[in-house]
């Protein structure tokens, strides 16, 4: 039994502490509590404390960030395993340090959180779905905000926009038959982002069906600059700019279909991490992003490789461990 295995490991380190090092009962008692944790982390894996490899102890670290759980508390329990592991080396008893070449938890980063992809497929068709469910209060301009709604849900996917640089969005930014639209970004920079397929039907859709409805009530939302002010692209009912805040109720609303409960961001996360996930280079990301460093952008390897790792394990037919023949 691997939780048999790793008690006894446990154990004999505890005793080491105890008697070769002398440490104080409330010190070993801190290394059993960390250790113990993930041990845990690892029987989920199936592996002993003594076959643990470096992308168990870097994953179960980042775990802990996960669950917010602070850096220092993160440093001591890096700490418990390079003594575990050191003991563990110095008797012989495993014959490398899965602890080396670790970086400090004060370099870590919190893996930003991305929906899977049929969750983000229920959340881009929630806004229509809903309306189409809700028949006793259908009217047209509740017709024309599902519309639009969909449409600001693609083009958050489809651009890893955030949700100042949707909010923000101009009409003029848009070329829609050319399939891209101008962004601005931190700092007042810009670039072009590609826009799908789906999105420009869904932005087609808002153009022909929901933003004259919503704009209505002012003519120079329809009739673009007429008085020198440049119309957002998404426009509230009356023609105003939409607020952040109803982007950000707009898109939980959106994500509960999905059983999630998703913020703008988590939608910019996801167009990232699905295109690392099918093959996307990390400079091309960091362009659609609009990143001004790629090693802000390398975090998005990190969920690509458990994706891969996860598929492989699921579909390679010698991923297990098998029986040896005899």
């Amino acid at each position: 039994m691997v939780a048999d295995a790793n008690s006894r490991s446990l154990c004999s380190f505890l005793d080491y502490l105890r008697i070769e090092k002398g440490l104080a009962p409330l010190s070993v008692s801190a290394y059993k509590t960390d250790i113990f944790q993930f041990s845990g982390f690892l029987e989920k894996r199936e592996r002993l404390l003594l076959t643990a490899q470096r992308s168990d102890v870097r994953d179960f670290l980042q775990q802990l960030f996960s669950h917010q759980v602070d850096g220092r508390s993160v440093g001591r329990k890096l700490s418990a395993l390079r003594h575990l592991y050191r003991y563990l080396l110095l008797d012989k008893k495993i014959d490398h340090d899965p602890t080396l070449d670790i970086d400090s938890p004060r370099q870590w980063k919190v893996l930003p959180k991305a929906l899977a992809r049929d969750e983000m497929e229920a959340t881009l068709a929630a806004p229509l779905t809903r309306h189409s469910a809700n028949l006793p209060s259908k009217t047209k301009e509740s017709e024309a905000r599902a519309v639009r709604d969909r449409a600001i849900l693609e083009v958050f996917y489809a651009g890893a926009l955030r949700v100042s640089e949707l909010t923000n969005a101009k009409l003029e930014d848009l070329k829609l038959q050319a399939g891209y639209m101008l962004v601005r970004g931190k700092g007042d920079k810009e670039r072009v982002v590609p826009l799908g397929k789906s999105a420009q039907v869904a932005l087609a859709e808002y153009f022909s069906h929901a933003r004259p409805t919503l704009a209505v009530r002012r003519e120079e939302a329809t009739a673009g600059t007429s008085i020198g002010i440049p119309s957002p692209l998404f426009v509230a009912r009356g023609g105003r700019k939409l607020t952040r805040q109803r982007i950000w109720q707009m898109v939980r609303a959106a994500s509960a279909a999905s059983g999630r409960v998703a913020s703008p961001h988590m939608l910019r996360h996801s167009c990232a991490t699905h295109m690392v996930e099918n093959g996307a280079d990390l400079r091309t990301v960091q362009t659609i992003l609009g990143h001004a460093d790629i090693s802000t952008t390398q975090v998005y390897t990190h969920l690509a490789l458990d994706r891969l790792r996860t598929v492989y394990q699921k579909h390679h037919p010698r991923a297990k461990v098998r029986g040896r023949n005899r």
